[in-house]
């Protein structure tokens, strides 16, 4: 199997590489040959004893410990940096946002999607679930922020949403958005077409919007403006993955910043934590 990350060496490959590099080392310190065969026999015998294999597990255990405390401290300095970065997010405007549940709720979960992202895909529902059980104290945002190597078709569905909303309100926004992620195939693929017809158009037809305004919609400039101010607001509030969570309670401005798929159980705890 490939390497995917950067890993200590093995013990075996350690132990051969010391007996190497300590012989290196006597003969370049200008040893005679008699001295430095007579280290390399010493090291042989430390490693027959266990001795050296017992120097070598220390060695790896505190270069362990080094690389444990490096990552952890990478991603406090991450964690931080995004919970600082997510105060920037945009405050929910019920004029301006695709709001599921009561526009005046106390918390909002403004979640960031790409709809041809599996996660967000298995996420979808989850953040919708939570509102239905918290009622009116909770309500889910959605903006977009399709990436860049899911496109063209995460754009193109992201104004498709855009522009439900716009010609149809808030539930064909949501109908529309509902309807992508139960069918597309994800990764780019988009919902599979059935005959000739474009299935986003069909989708705008089944939900009785007028094709002829959709389609000109999705090439408007408005829709294109209202796309790429989420996927900036995501960017400038320290969003770099979807799905990505910032839940904002909107009485005190206080945020938590969350990234991926949350479950449901994790996600209702932070909601009840900034409640408080």
């Amino acid at each position: 199997m490939m390497a995917t990350k950067c890993s200590v060496p093995g013990t075996g490959a350690f132990r051969r590489g010391l007996i190497g590099l300590a012989m290196i080392m006597a003969i370049g310190a200008q040893a005679s040959v008699a001295q430095a065969a007579e280290a390399a026999e010493v090291i042989r015998e430390l490693d027959k004893s266990g001795l050296l294999e017992q120097a070598i597990e220390r060695i790896l255990e505190r270069l362990g410990d080094k690389q444990r405390r490096t990552q952890e401290a990478s991603e406090r300095a991450e964690s931080e940096m995004k919970a600082k970065m997510a105060q920037n997010v945009r405050p929910v405007d019920a004029g301006r946002d695709h709001i599921l549940g009561a526009p005046g709720a106390e918390i909002s979960i403004i979640e960031y999607s790409d709809f041809e992202c599996p996660y967000c895909k298995r996420f979808h529902e989850t953040p919708q679930s939570l509102v239905r059980k918290l009622g009116a104290g909770v309500n889910l945002v959605f903006r977009h922020f399709p990436l860049d190597f899911h496109d063209p078709m995460a754009t193109r569905e992201a104004l498709g949403a855009t522009c439900a909303g716009l010609l149809g309100g808030n539930p064909q926004f949501w109908a529309f958005a509902n309807a992508v992620m139960a069918r597309t195939e994800t990764n780019g693929k988009g919902i599979p077409a059935k005959g000739k017809t474009d299935p986003l158009v069909a989708l705008a037809t089944s939900l009785k919007l007028d094709t002829r305004k959709f389609l000109a919609c999705v090439k408007s400039e408005e829709a294109m403006r209202k796309v790429k101010e989420d996927i900036a607001d995501g960017i400038k509030s320290g969003i770099n993955g979807t799905p990505g969570v910032i839940l904002r309670n909107n009485r005190t401005g206080r945020v938590i910043s969350l990234a991926g798929a949350v479950p449901e159980p994790i996600l209702e705890e932070r909601i009840r934590e900034l409640s408080r």
